[in-house]
């Protein structure tokens, strides 16, 4: 039997897209005992936290903290503003618009989807068919997924805002950034959003846990006109709180507050323009890598368009499913974890790339570097130079 070195050991990369990479700071934040949550500097830490948060979504209005993943803030967001049997449109470019629709559907909206493939960012001219049909004005909100995490789509949110304002239709514009917000430009108030959700564990660079809900003047209109709304679910208490515990209906996620606060330092020390060029850079990269690999014919992107593609995760497939093979090989043989293919229709053949939150130059020059070793293991056609390729577009 041959001994075969295992070079595994080592700090691993989790290079999947989201739960992202956690900051040291975060974690050191979060290691402490548990704090008072009737007095003291949780307390008092409050309104400069919520404050910080809404600047990274570019918004001046509201914003309600939930104990919850992405999946939560969907459910809050509807909840506050969609009664039953009203109309939602849902143009989908990926599995988590239709997620979001589906749980539209749970609390008994009816659901208008427009299915854009797994492929293709949406098309306005047909959004704006299925508008202007609505003569009576039934489409009461529309769910915008910014970046879908499955596809690595990145929508044209202001360019939805400008056909509802053309249009003169009344619809709240409902944008999901959970995978968008802090990687992507993206601007709530300057670009027309009505309501906005996300959560912690991508851009925002905290554990799983905690998810936001950002909500104008408009939809809070919309929100008291509401025959009703469940008390947990209900955003008013939460963004303004007359007591602590209304903050969170009830005990705090104390840690991830604290974790939380660490991130958002980084961020605004950082400087949020200076971090979306960051991630437009390091994507750039990546990109650059893989239009060199795809040359051998085996490797190609989801969205063909740079334009339309996310700065925070990348969708690629491989030819006679060899996603999956690659995937094992860079976890198992080097430390190295990939993101599987969410929702596509070829599971072994698609992957993705997490390239969001905590993630500098030499990290994504790692994350190629062991792709590139596990395509050269596995005899994966490829085009050669890649690193180099990735290597000037960092050096530019």
């Amino acid at each position: 039997m041959t001994n075969q070195t295992s070079l595994v050991h080592g700090r691993e990369y989790l290079a999947i897209p989201g739960p992202s990479v956690m900051p040291d700071a975060v974690l050191q934040a979060m290691h402490r005992p548990s704090p008072n949550i009737y007095d003291g500097a949780l307390i008092e830490m409050m309104p400069a936290l919520t404050q910080d948060l809404k600047r990274v979504a570019g918004t001046q209005h509201n914003v309600a903290i939930y104990i919850a993943n992405g999946h939560g803030t969907w459910e809050a967001a509807l909840s506050n503003v969609i009664a039953p049997g009203e109309t939602v449109l849902a143009p989908a470019s990926g599995r988590f618009t239709h997620g979001w629709a589906e749980m539209a559907e749970g609390i008994g909206a009816k659901i208008d989807l427009i299915d854009f493939g797994l492929s293709s960012p949406w098309d306005l001219d047909r959004i704006a068919e299925a508008l202007n049909a609505d003569n009576e004005h039934k489409i009461k909100a529309v769910l915008a997924v910014h970046v879908d995490t499955s596809t690595s789509i990145r929508n044209d949110i202001p360019g939805l805002r400008a056909l509802l304002d053309d249009l003169n239709h009344p619809a709240l514009l409902m944008a999901d950034c959970i995978a968008s917000m802090g990687c992507d430009r993206f601007e709530m108030d300057a670009w027309g959003v009505d309501v906005t959700v996300t959560a912690c564990q991508k851009g925002l660079m905290t554990p799983a846990g905690t998810g936001f809900v950002f909500f104008n003047d408009k939809s809070q209109a919309k929100r008291a006109a509401m025959p009703r709304v469940s008390q947990y679910w209900d955003w008013q208490p939460r963004a303004n709180p007359e007591l602590f515990y209304q903050y969170f209906n009830g005990t705090a996620p104390t840690h991830h507050l604290y974790g939380l606060r660490a991130a958002l330092d980084l961020i605004h020390g950082e400087g949020l323009e200076n971090v979306w060029a960051r991630h437009e850079r390091l994507a750039k990269a990546i990109w650059a890598a893989c239009d060199v690999w795809a040359q051998g014919g085996a490797l190609h992107f989801n969205v063909t368009d740079p334009t339309h593609r996310s700065h925070a995760v990348t969708a690629l497939r491989l030819t006679e499913g060899r996603g999956t093979p690659l995937r094992n090989y860079t976890e198992n043989q080097l430390g190295l974890t990939l993101g599987i293919g969410l929702g596509m229709e070829d599971w072994d053949g698609c992957f993705r790339l997490g390239h969001m939150g905590h993630v500098n130059a030499q990290m994504i020059m790692a994350m190629l570097g062991g792709m590139e070793t596990a395509m050269a293991a596995l005899d994966i056609p490829r085009g050669q130079g890649a690193l180099e390729a990735a290597a000037a577009t960092l050096a530019i």
